[in-house]
């Protein structure tokens, strides 16, 4: 058996058993190891890097809009928790606690932060006294812990990297604004960077955030027809600047309740590239979230002259990230890891290649071997991936496309949900039961309501009543 069949028999195909294919490729690719921390991974560094790439372009998106970056403690007192009634209730469930403090009980127990929105209420109060001190854009980079009884990794797991952006504002409009510029953000970088389009839309009552007035979200759909949530922006109005007791004086010197909000993205976003992008043969990445751009194969590398040329081409593409792999094992191993850990080119260069000027290059996402002049090296690489990039967004978007379907009756409605994977668009009354209902009959859940989108007909799918929204419902991570 050769060593590449060998490499790629390491994981399970995906149209056998997709789960199974998603763990695979995230142990082979070397992007986590599992912990004796029940729920919790080691982001390796294969993982971490792209967790680093998707940190630094995310914050410079954000800090083009003028948002700063603090840091708060990861510890919250429970009486301040206890504050806003809907948001603690939202969050009990999935709460870690601290009790104690060194060897001494503490006096009053302590929440390790599943989010910060209280904590950030409380220094916004001491902050916050004048219509001059408005508004303060913040967001932080951070772990959180949500106590969840079944993980996977990057997914859901029970400690998560993220950052949570909390906003303060003089007024309801301002505030509003703000929510939708940074779900605009986040679309944008999905579909510009992941190469992973998404349906952008508001959240229903019964799956916005936990003490929010307005949830928005972008939903991008898995390789397998599954939704994930993959950024959520909230409106917070005055809600928690009332139970927390922020006002500030305004320009006609009246005191005033400030406006909120907060938003956020998370590694889970590392789950969705996999799961978007990824094959049989491992991961596919981005080249703009790939922490190696280029992986550069010396054939014959033991003959005079072989290693030396891959260096050499690896100095000309320095303005890439660029990989010489010259370790002992075979090229077709080395070929097979190369796909594995979704690298987007692979150049292929060997004693006839430099003979003849030339190179072989070949692209992860289709398996395409172009052979080029060395004297176009530079040129032909960021060339191709810029293609790559393009090309693996069109894709995504075609599988979307191709799996999202309109129903106008509950009978198609059910039959689409229970034997088609993808999204289904269908028109709602906007009454809870009835997403209760539908919860029931299929396990699919409201993913949002878009804000484009046609009315496919004037009738609750569920009840017949008239309708009030178009939902796109599907079964999520």
């Amino acid at each position: 058996m050769s060593d590449n069949k060998k490499l790629v028999e390491a994981i399970t195909s995906m149209e056998e058993d997709f789960a199974q294919w998603y763990t695979d490729v995230v142990i082979k690719a070397e992007l986590i190891d599992y912990t004796s921390v029940k729920g919790c991974m080691v982001i390796k560094p294969a993982g971490y890097a792209i967790w680093e790439l998707i940190q630094r372009q995310l914050d410079d998106r954000f800090k083009e809009t003028g948002v700063e970056n603090v840091y708060l403690p990861m510890f919250i007192p429970e009486s301040l928790l206890q504050k806003e009634k809907d948001h603690v209730e939202g969050f009990a469930p999935e709460v870690a606690w601290v009790t104690q403090g060194g060897l001494e009980p503490l006096q009053e127990k302590l929440c390790v932060r599943p989010t910060s929105e209280t904590l950030f209420c409380d220094f916004y109060k001491n902050e916050v006294h004048s219509y001059r001190d408005l508004p303060k854009v913040y967001n932080q980079w951070c772990s959180v812990v949500r106590w969840e009884k079944t993980t996977r990794p990057f997914l859901r797991s029970r400690e998560f990297l993220w950052q949570e952006g909390h906003t303060i504002h003089a007024t309801a409009e301002e505030a509003e604004e703000r929510t939708l510029q940074m779900l605009n953000v986040y679309a944008d970088f999905c579909e510009n960077v992941l190469a992973i389009p998404v349906i952008k839309g508001r959240k229903t009552d019964k799956e916005k955030f936990a003490g929010a007035i307005a949830t928005y979200t972008i939903e991008a759909l898995m390789h397998d027809g599954k939704a994930l949530q993959s950024g959520t922006s909230h409106n917070f109005g005055d809600g928690f600047a009332k139970a927390f007791d922020i006002q500030y004086t305004s320009k006609d010197n009246k005191l005033e309740y400030a406006h909120q909000t907060s938003w956020g993205m998370t590694t889970r976003l590392i789950g969705a590239i996999i799961m978007v992008h990824g094959d049989n043969s491992g991961l596919v990445l981005p080249p703009r979230v790939a922490p190696i751009q280029v992986n550069i194969i010396p054939i014959a590398q033991n003959k005079p002259g072989v290693l030396e040329k891959a260096a050499e081409l690896k100095e000309r593409l320095s303005n890439f990230r660029v990989k010489v792999d010259d370790s002992d094992k075979s090229p077709g191993w080395k070929f097979s890891e190369s796909e594995m850990r979704g690298i987007p080119v692979r150049i292929e260069i060997g004693p006839r290649d430099i003979e003849n000027n030339k190179c072989i290059l070949v692209r992860r996402d289709t398996s395409e071997k172009i052979e080029i002049s060395l004297d176009e090296l530079e040129s032909k690489v960021a060339e191709l991936l810029d293609t790559i990039q393009k090309e693996m967004l069109e894709r995504a978007r075609a599988h979307r496309e191709a799996h999202t379907y309109d129903a106008t009756t509950y009978e198609e409605f059910v039959d689409i949900l229970n034997n088609k994977p993808g999204f289904v668009r269908a028109m709602w009354c906007g009454d809870v039961e009835c997403e209760n209902k539908i919860k029931e009959d299929t396990t699919a859940t409201s993913r949002c309501m878009p804000f484009e989108g046609k009315n496919l007909s004037d009738k609750c799918v569920c009840c017949g009543k008239p309708a009030k929204a178009l939902v796109y419902w599907g079964k999520a991570y």
